[in-house]
């Protein structure tokens, strides 16, 4: 059978061999394989492409690159198979992941995730890696478009590109040729625009894991995509949270019953929980917090027996809870948030049902302390709950005595109610939240009584009180635990020293309070310290110095004074420095180099005066500068951002000493997002240095004396989203401007989307490739020399709320495919060369606000659905056209007006009064909290044009002048009591001035010269206070000058000049010998009077005569009976009469 000892050797030579090749590449092991040398070279080729100051890649030395950390080889081949590159306590930094991995050809595993790439795109290479089973390059800082070549790995079977925040897909066909992918993680991955995206449903089978959160999905078309009759895979694993899902949940789910992890949280469906929910009795884990579904909570739920998490916080659920969480015995966690317990459930049945959860959250359920009651609980249902979520409810007065009995409490929310006593110590609790209660005491609280708390947030409480501290209570505890302290929004008077007394204090926030001095120096004694929040709290006086672990420091907004502590340097661990908006004074100290970790360095608005270090270049992990709206000066070399490869965002405006001077062939380190130099002086022209930075998405360059035209190379660069060459000097066309391709914005990023170029030089005409610029909000092309027309396909830009050509050269109609944008409501067009009507399209801006189109020729009748249809007009300048006609009664609707300018047409008729109709004249409705955006309205004030910029929303004026108007001034318009400005002259109106014009107390500018009023000037004219201008000259007008108050200082001759009748002062005709005409006109009209009732005396004597006459002779005449009536009457009378006159006389004659 042969040698035994033979056998023996070869079987030690096997066993030894196996050995060597069933080790790892880490430590000693694989010491029998050396890797390929040409896969050696790519993996220092990549280690020198990053930044590695961490020190991850530091094994990386020596020629077996099988014997590096992190790397994984073959044990046969020696080619590297896997490479594990997660950042974990560090991470790589570069502009790109090196293509010199595209040599590792033989990969199956690769993970980049947790590093910082720059924001470049995923590479394309690895498409090619056609082993690879294992991809991770989540939080990467990539962004771009998803290359489609990924498709290619058909090995694949975990793929993770989540939470890479700017990163787009356009097409998702390619996830069908993965056929044994089992798991796919797209979290933070824009889909909103992504072709065939519900693909990744049903086109792979062997899917079991999908995340699709924060995507921007919604249920647009994707109910014609999916239906019933596809067959989805057996998922285990679904996530499709913070999405914008509406209405019921789609059908097509209905077979997914295999489901473990399902969260459909913080979207917007409805109706009632989806059916097949009632199949998915494997679930462990389901999250429907934040939607709208309502009725009861469905029966199926008791067979959800696996259940561990479940949220039903925030919904619409109505009726008393089921009996069912009985059954749930495994349940840990239940969010019930939103759910009315207060007429349905009080908390102690709920607990009885419930004694397995450990966290449970009741957040706005309507409980009270009835609930909270000892009387009505359980303690032994609590014994396992260690975290109780009970904020906002209505919990008032005495802190609920039960919780001090729940030993097992951890964690214990109660902010949001009323609570005002003082505060139990719970022996076992770590974190207590407080906010937004109604403590007006500090010592309520009790924080010197927590002696084991390690987070504690009081907030919002507003103490009447100062945080002393109480001899009472200081022995209580000999050690404090407490880690994190939230007081922003409570404190008042001088910043408590005590806090030098929480020695194990990691965070501090103290921001928004009410704080009197300065910073106290016993936060010294804070060695563990790593966050400082103390913005926007009144502190005065220098900065102390600071020790110990601080990585954040936030001073912001404050009244800070002195100079930057030379002793930051000292603090290595820094990442964020904000002493933004302080009194700071003197040089940026050179001592700051010693930030080695500093990321984000705020010093804006300050009083900062010398030059900029440069030792600032060095600052490797800088990713933010900010050093803007100081008194800096000097000139800024390519040193200063000598090794600041990593930096994204740099501002350095308003220092209007500071000086750019770059080499135009200079290659900067960096790739940035946001560039601000506006106000500085960049010298040599437009800076070549950008033709580089091919990811920003805000540069300002604004009034940084910049002459020439726009470089071409700049035509070829991305679309700039927020771009600002606004009050330079370039000039030449705009056909420059970037247009290079698209550019990715996140959900962050939609308001940032501008193009300002105002008060330069351009000319020519606008390019129609603005257009293709469908994004933006901001057009701003005022005060050049563009000529031409306005191109139609501007009609495109649906998204616009803001259009400004003011001050050009434009000419031709005004096209009406602007009320295609129907998202507009600033429009102005003034002073250019535009000709013909309004067009009628406009009236279809209802949005509309402010409409400037004065100082052009236009002509016709002001359209009756000017007012009609721009119900939000604010401001109508149509200053300086040729407008005829009447101005149209229906801007009596336009409410919200409050600059009124037609002023130099050619209109005619009357004035309506029913502008007296105009509220936002009469009516303050202003929010003092709220100011429209910066913009600028040119108007007559005072007699000259002004300018209003930042205050223009504040302005309420009416313009009527220099038309052809006549009639008189109506008295209504009196009522318009809040006008500042108020003109009328050049007009043919009459009659007299409005005699209580004194009710219009606000205006401080008057003009009503050169038209045709007669009477005297109204006494009442005395009670404008604020009047600083009146123009009367040239009227009719006569007698006395009124006197009193503001009048007094309106002593310029020429306000009253043109009318001979007026006397008095300024004017040098005195009135002595003048009747005062008010009294000659009361005695005119006594004498008047009297005429017409001596008339009136005598018509009706006649009437009454010609009536009595009449009325009985004319009856007499037309009727013979009646008449011999009358005379039968009238004989038989006198009959009577005779008689008895006979019969008299004969008894006086026998009398006598």
């Amino acid at each position: 059978m042969g040698n035994p000892r033979g056998l023996g050797l070869y079987l030690i030579f096997v066993s030894v061999f196996l050995f060597a090749n069933s080790c790892s590449c880490l430590g000693v092991e694989n010491t029998s394989i050396v890797c390929i040398e040409q896969e050696r070279l790519a993996l220092l080729n990549f280690k020198q492409s990053v930044i590695d100051s961490s020190g991850m890649l530091s094994s990386w030395v020596g020629n077996d690159c099988c014997m590096w950390e992190r790397v994984h080889c073959d044990n046969v081949t020696g080619n590297i198979k896997s490479l594990h590159l997660r950042g974990s306590t560090g991470w790589l930094v570069g502009d790109e992941v090196s293509f010199s991995l595209a040599e590792l050809r033989h990969l199956s595993y690769l993970d980049l995730s947790w590093n910082d790439f720059g924001g470049s795109q995923i590479p394309d290479f690895i498409g090619s890696f056609k082993h690879l089973s294992y991809l991770n390059l989540s939080d990467a800082g990539f962004q771009g478009i998803i290359p489609h070549n990924i498709g290619n790995l058909s090995s694949l079977k975990f793929l993770d590109i989540s939470s890479n925040n700017e990163l787009v897909a356009d097409d998702m066909a390619w996830t069908s040729d993965l056929s044994l992918l089992e798991h796919l993680n797209l979290n933070y991955v824009d889909l909103s625009g992504a072709q065939n995206w519900e693909m990744v449903f049903y086109m792979i089978p062997s899917l079991r894991e999908l995340s699709l959160k924060f995507c921007r999905l919604s249920n647009i078309d994707l109910s014609r995509s999916l239906n019933s009759s596809r067959i989805l895979p057996n998922f285990k694993h679904l996530d499709l949270s913070f999405n914008d899902f509406k209405g019921p949940f789609p059908n097509f789910f209905q077979n997914t019953t295999s489901l473990v992890f399902l969260d459909l949280g913080s979207n917007s469906f409805n109706g009632s929980l989806p059916d097949f929910l009632q199949n998915t009795t494997s679930l462990v884990f389901l999250d429907l917090h934040f939607n709208s579904f309502n009725g009861p909570l469905p029966s199926f739920l008791q067979n959800m027996k696996s259940l561990v998490f479940l949220d039903l916080g925030f919904n619409y659920f109505k009726g008393p809870l089921p009996g069912f969480f009985l059954n749930m015995k495994s349940l840990t966690f239940l969010d019930l948030s939103g759910f009315d317990l207060g007429s349905t459930l009080n908390f102690a049945k709920l607990l009885n049902m419930i004694p397995s959860i450990s966290e449970l959250h009741l957040s706005r359920c309507g409980l009270h302390n009835m609930h909270l009651s000892p009387s009505h609980l359980n303690f032994s249902t609590l014994a396992k709950i260690q975290h109780l979520d009970l904020s906002y409810n209505s919990i008032g007065g005495t802190f609920p005595s039960f919780l001090t009995n729940v030993s097992s409490l951890r964690v214990l929310d109660l902010s949001g109610n009323m609570l005002n006593s003082s505060v139990p110590i719970i022996p076992n609790l770590l974190e207590l939240d407080l906010s937004s209660n109604q403590f007006k005491q500090i010592e309520h609280v009790g924080i010197w009584r927590q002696c084991h708390l390690k987070k504690l947030s009081v907030s919002d409480n507003y103490f009447r009180i100062e945080m002393i501290d109480s001899t009472k209570n200081v022995s209580e505890c000999s050690k404090y635990a407490l880690e994190r302290l939230i007081l922003h929004g409570s404190l008042n008077g001088t910043v408590p020293k005590q806090l030098g007394r929480l020695k194990n204090l990691r965070e501090i926030d103290l921001s928004f309070n009410r704080f009197t001095g300065s910073i106290p120096k016993s936060l010294r004694r804070l060695r563990f310290l790593e966050v400082l929040y103390m913005s926007r709290s009144h502190l005065t006086g220098p900065i102390p110095t600071f020790l110990g672990n601080l990585n954040t420091l936030d001073l912001s907004f404050n009244q800070l004074n002195g100079s930057i502590p030379k002793s930051f340097g000292q603090l290595s661990g820094l990442k964020y420095l904000n002493l933004e908006s302080n009194r700071l004074t003197g040089p940026i100290p050179t001592s700051l180099v010693g930030l080695v970790s500093l990321q984000s360095l705020d010093v804006s608005s300050n009083m900062l005066n010398g030059t900029i270090p440069v030792s600032i270049g060095q600052l490797v992990k800088l990713y933010a500068l900010d050093i803007s709206n100081n008194s800096l000066e000097g000139v800024v070399f390519e040193a200063h951002f000598a090794n600041l490869s990593k930096l994204k965002e740099l501002d350095t405006s308003s220092n209007t000493r500071l000086t750019f001077n770059i080499s135009r062939e200079w290659l900067p380190p960096f790739v940035l997002k946001s560039l601000d130099l506006s106000s500085c002086i960049i010298a040599n022209g437009f800076p070549q240095w950008l033709r580089n930075q091919r990811e920003l998405k805000t540069l300002r360059l604004s009034n940084a004396t910049i002459s020439g035209p726009l470089p071409t190379w700049l035509q070829k660069m991305p679309i700039i989203p927020f771009l600002d060459l606004s009050y330079n000097k370039l000039h030449g066309p705009l056909t420059n401007l970037p247009n290079g391709g698209n550019f990715s914005l996140n959900r962050y990023d939609y308001d940032i989307r501008s193009l300002f170029l105002e008060n330069n030089l351009f000319n020519a005409s606008i390019p129609r490739s603005l257009c293709k610029r469908t994004d933006l909000k901001y057009l701003d092309l005022s005060r050049n020399r563009l000529t031409g027309k306005i191109p139609k396909c501007l009609g495109n830009l649906q998204e616009l709320h803001t259009m400004i050509f003011s001050s050009n050269r434009l000419s031709g109609v005004i096209p009406g495919s602007l009320a295609l944008n129907s998202s507009l409501y600033r429009l102005k067009l003034n002073d250019n060369n535009f000709i013909g009507e309004l067009p009628l399209e406009l009236g279809n801006l209802r949005n509309l606000e402010v409409l400037d189109l004065g100082d052009n020729q236009l002509r016709g009748n002001i359209p009756e659905w000017v007012g009609e249809s721009l119900k939000n007009l604010m401001v109508l300048r149509l200053h300086k056209n040729n407008f005829t006609g009447r101005i149209p009664r229906s801007l009596c609707k336009s409410s919200n007006l409050q600059i009124l300018d037609v002023a130099y047409n050619n209109l005619m008729g009357s004035i309506p009064d029913c502008l007296e109709e105009l509220n936002a004249m009469k009516y303050d409705y202003s929010n003092p909290y709220y100011r429209r955006p910066k913009d600028n309205v040119i108007q007559v004030m005072k007699g000259v044009d002004l300018e209003y910029t930042k205050t223009w929303d504040l302005l309420f004026n009416m313009d009527l002048s220099s038309n052809k108007l006549s009639g008189e001034i109506p008295i209504k318009l009196t009522a318009l009591v809040l006008l500042m400005g108020f003109n009328l002259s050049n007009n043919h109106l009459g009659g007299g001035i409005p005699y209580n014009i004194g009710n219009m107390k606000k205006l401080f500018s008057l003009d009503l010269s050169r038209n045709e009023l007669t009477g005297t000037i109204p006494p009442s004219m005395a009670a404008l206070t604020f009047l600083s201008h009146l123009n009367l000259s040239y009227n009719n007008l006569s007698g006395p000058i009124p006197t009193g108050n503001q009048l007094q200082t309106l002593d310029d001759p020429s306000i009253y000049m043109g009318n001979k009748d007026l006397c008095g002062a300024p004017l040098p005709k005195k009135c002595s010998d003048f009747e005062d005409p008010t009294k000659k006109h009361k005695k005119k009209h006594k004498t008047a009077k009297e005429r017409v009732e001596v008339w009136l005396f005598y018509v009706d004597i006649m009437s009454g005569f010609v009536t009595g006459f009449w009325g009985v002779i004319g009856v007499l005449l037309f009727k013979k009976e009646w008449r011999w009536k009358l005379f039968r009457f009238a004989e038989e009378t006198m009959d009577k009469i005779y008689v008895a006159v006979v019969r008299v006389a004969k008894r006086g004659k026998e009398a006598a």
